[in-house]
């Protein structure tokens, strides 16, 4: 379905229920259908599962006023305003990447959160983005307006791990400037500083990271003053990368299941 917001039409999958929600955000350039593996798992035999296309991602409409909408900021508005539409109270926020920032930028509104998983998410200051994030090739791509072939295959494969076709389209389908203004708002003078955030949130916090995690500088994760993580301690997953809840389902989908529970 689509859902009318101020930052446009979002196309939302919701499987409905009564069962605590679990919001999911995707990455960058990337799309709702990323979660596959939780939506087909049993997880959704217990809860609600809500994911949605960030918009200029996915089905979802362009911005009209991208400065404003395409920013971590912007992206948490449009989640807030979906969870009043759909009458969801307290939910758990699984964030991928830059679903992860926005993840974290929800701490800082009006809503409750129940708690927030980060994958594939460092949660940095424009001060300290150096040491969060390791000095990969294509990380140039993440704030690329326009792309050619070769940047949308590459793109697709190393922040998913695989080559799925419908990846490759919701890399092409994006709009590039919610690459272009989201890395721009990131890092604007007085822009958000996430490492403090999480550091002073009494929400409960799971990290869980891919031990090959070619984006993020998972020692960076360790030293943060986490506010409230998770069992005290990063989980890392064996044989993943950036998107280890694709690329070792099973082994996500349990950690997510027991961290959701603990939360009840």
């Amino acid at each position: 379905m689509h859902i009318s917001t101020s930052h446009g039409a979002i196309a939302v999958t919701d499987t409905g229920g009564s069962g605590t929600a679990i919001v999911f955000i995707h990455g960058n350039s990337a799309c709702k259908e990323v979660f596959s593996h939780q939506f087909d798992s049993d997880l959704r035999t217990h809860f609600r599962l809500i994911a949605f296309d960030l918009p200029g991602h996915g089905d979802s409409d362009d911005a009209a006023d991208p400065e404003r909408t395409y920013s971590f900021e912007g992206y948490a508005d449009t989640a807030a305003q979906l969870m009043d539409h759909l009458s969801v109270d307290a939910p758990v926020v699984v964030g991928w990447s830059l679903g992860g920032h926005v993840a974290i930028a929800m701490l800082e509104g009006p809503r409750r959160l129940r708690g927030i998983v980060l994958t594939g998410t460092p949660p940095v200051s424009a001060a300290d983005i150096e040491q969060g994030f390791l000095p990969h090739p294509y990380m140039a791509l993440t704030s690329k307006a326009k792309f050619t072939s070769e940047d949308v295959l590459a793109y697709a494969h190393e922040t998913a791990g695989t080559n799925e076709a419908f990846l490759e389209r919701a890399v092409r389908r994006t709009d590039g400037r919610a690459r272009e203004w989201m890395f721009r708002n990131a890092l604007r003078p007085g822009g958000p500083n996430q490492r403090t955030t999480v550091e002073c949130t009494p929400v409960p916090t799971a990290v869980i990271t891919g031990v090959n995690e070619p984006f993020v500088n998972n020692a960076y994760l360790d030293t943060i003053a986490w506010g409230n993580l998770w069992e005290a301690r990063v989980h890392l997953i064996e044989g993943a990368g950036h998107s280890p809840f694709r690329e070792q389902p099973d082994a996500f989908n349990t950690l997510l299941l027991r961290f959701v529970a603990n939360t009840l």
